[in-house]
C-alpha cells in the first residue's frame, strides 16, 4: 500500500472511532500515531517526533489568547453582562410583534462580541431569555430555535475562539481575521432578525408582544450596557490602534470583565474558583484536540496527501467556483455530525492546500482571509443543523416542555438565512474584505 493510500484509508477509520464515541482528539492522535508508523515503520522516531511535535504545537505564543477569551465570557456572565444586553434589547424591541426574540439576538450579538463561543454565548443567553420569552407568550419551538441561532454569533462576531485556531492553521494574522468577520457577523444578526419578522407574520400565534416601555425605562436600560461597550472598545479598539495585540488585548478583556464582575458582587472567592475550573477544563479539551489534530496533520504531510489532491485538482481543470462549493457543501454535511472545533482542525490542513492554488482573483493573503470567514459560516451553521447541532441539543435541554422535533422545524428558517448568506458573501467577496482594505 503506498503512502497516499495509507492517507486517503485513514479518513474511514477516524469517521469509524468517532461514530465509536471515541473523543475527536483521541481518535485523531491515534490514527496519526498508527498512520505515522505504518508509513515509517520505526515507533522511536514517531516518540521523538511527538515530543517536538508536543512542545512546538504548546509553545505557540498565539494560543494563550484562547484561555483568556474563555476567562473572559467567564467574567462577562459573573458580571450580569448578559442580564443589561437583554434588558436593553428588549425594552426597545420588546413592543414590536417577535420584537422580545428579536431583542434575544441583538443581546447574542452583544455578548458574543465580548465571549468569543458559541456554546457559551448560547447557554448563558438561554438562561437570560427563555423565561422572558416564555412569560410573554412565544412558542418553546421559536424560543429555543431563536436563542440556538443567536449563539452561533459567538464564533462569528470577534473575538472568536474558532478565528485563532484557523489562524494558527494557515498562519493568518488574527487582527485581520476579526476584521474580516465584523460585517459578515453584523449581517447573520440582521438576517436572524428579518427571519424572526416574517415569522411573526406568518405565525403569530406562535410569538408574543410586550408592552411598549416608556423612554426613560429605555435610556436607563442603554446605560446598563457601558461595561459592555467599554471593554468592546477595550480589547477591539486597542487592537486596531496598535496598542494591543490580540493576545495582550485579550488579557486587558479579561482582567476588565474581572473588575466589572467584583463590582457587580457577581464575582467572589466561589465564582473565582468555578470560572477558573471551567475555563481550564474548555482549555484542556481544546487543547487535546489542537494536539490530536496536530500528529494526525503530521502523518498526512507524511503521506503526501495534501499535496497530491492539491495536484490532481489542478490537473483536471476543475472551476475553481465548483471546488469551493463542494468543499462548502461538505462542511455543511459534516457539520451535522461534529462539533465546529473538530471540523476546522480536521479539514483545513486538507482543504486549504487544495484551494489555495486556485485563481479567484484575490491576492493569497485576502483569499486567506476570505476562506476563513466562509468556512467559518458554514460550521457555524453546522451548530443548528440537525440531527446533531450541538447549539440545538444545549437549549433545548433549557426547556423541558419543549419537543427536540419543533426546535428543529423552527431552527430551518435560520438555517436558510445562513445559506443566503453564505452565497452573498462567496459571489461578493468585497464584502468580507470592506473593512480589511479599509483598515490595512
Amino acid at each position: 500500500m503506498t503512502n497516499f493510500e495509507i492517507g486517503l484509508w485513514s479518513f474511514p477509520v477516524l469517521l469509524v472511532l468517532i461514530f465509536l464515541r471515541i473523543p475527536i482528539g483521541l481518535a485523531m492522535l491515534l490514527v496519526g500515531i498508527g498512520g505515522s508508523f505504518a508509513i515509517n515503520g520505526s515507533f522511536l522516531m514517531i516518540m521523538a517526533q511527538l515530543k517536538n511535535l508536543t512542545y512546538g504545537t504548546f509553545s505557540s505564543y498565539s494560543l494563550s489568547i484562547i484561555p483568556l477569551f474563555l476567562l473572559m465570557g467567564q467574567f462577562a456572565a459573573l458580571g450580569g453582562m448578559s442580564q443589561a444586553l437583554f434588558r436593553a434589547a428588549e425594552t426597545w424591541l420588546g413592543h414590536r410583534k417577535g420584537g422580545v426574540a428579536m431583542a434575544a439576538i441583538g443581546a447574542c450579538a452583544g455578548f458574543g462580541a465580548i465571549c468569543g463561543s458559541s456554546l457559551a454565548t448560547a447557554a448563558t443567553m438561554g438562561k437570560v431569555a427563555l423565561p422572558e420569552l416564555k412569560r410573554y407568550g412565544y412558542a418553546g419551538g421559536i424560543s429555543t430555535a431563536t436563542l440556538a441561532a443567536g449563539g452561533t454569533l459567538g464564533i462569528l462576531i470577534p473575538p472568536s475562539v474558532i478565528l485563532v485556531i484557523y489562524a494558527i492553521l494557515t498562519e493568518q494574522n488574527i487582527a485581520k481575521l476579526f476584521a474580516a468577520a465584523f460585517i459578515p457577523g453584523i449581517l447573520a444578526a440582521i438576517g436572524y432578525i428579518i427571519v424572526i419578522a416574517i415569522y411573526a407574520r406568518v405565525k403569530p400565534e406562535a410569538v408574543g408582544k410586550r408592552e411598549r416601555a416608556p423612554y426613560s425605562e429605555r435610556f436607563r436600560a442603554l446605560l446598563g450596557i457601558w461595561p459592555v461597550l467599554i471593554v468592546f472598545i477595550a480589547v477591539i479598539g486597542g487592537i486596531y490602534t496598535g496598542v494591543f495585540t490580540p493576545t495582550e488585548a485579550a488579557a486587558v478583556g479579561a482582567f476588565g470583565t474581572g473588575v466589572i464582575a467584583l463590582v457587580n458582587r457577581g464575582l467572589n472567592w466561589t465564582t473565582l474558583k468555578e470560572a477558573i475550573v471551567s475555563t481550564a477544563g474548555a482549555t484542556g479539551m481544546i487543547f487535546f484536540i489542537v494536539l490530536g489534530a496536530a500528529v494526525f496533520n503530521s502523518f498526512l504531510a507524511l503521506s503526501q496527501l495534501p499535496q497530491t489532491m492539491a495536484a490532481f485538482v489542478t490537473e483536471q481543470g476543475f472551476s475553481p467556483w465548483m471546488v469551493l462549493t463542494i468543499i462548502l457543501v461538505l462542511y455543511l454535511v459534516m457539520g451535522c455530525f461534529m462539533d465546529s472545533l473538530s471540523m476546522i482542525l480536521l479539514t483545513v490542513p486538507i482543504f486549504f492546500p487544495i484551494v489555495s492554488v486556485l485563481d479567484f482573483g484575490l491576492t493569497a493573503e485576502e483569499f486567506a482571509l476570505w476562506f476563513g470567514i466562509l468556512i467559518l459560516i458554514v460550521v457555524e451553521v453546522g451548530l443548528i443543523t440537525p440531527p446533531v447541532g450541538m447549539n440545538l441539543f444545549v437549549i433545548n435541554s433549557m426547556s423541558k416542555e419543549t419537543r427536540i422535533s419543533a426546535t428543529y422545524a423552527a431552527v430551518m428558517p435560520f438555517v436558510a438565512s445562513d445559506i443566503i448568506r453564505t452565497a452573498i458573501l462567496v459571489i461578493f467577496p468585497g464584502i468580507t474584505l470592506a473593512l480589511v482594505r479599509l483598515l490595512y
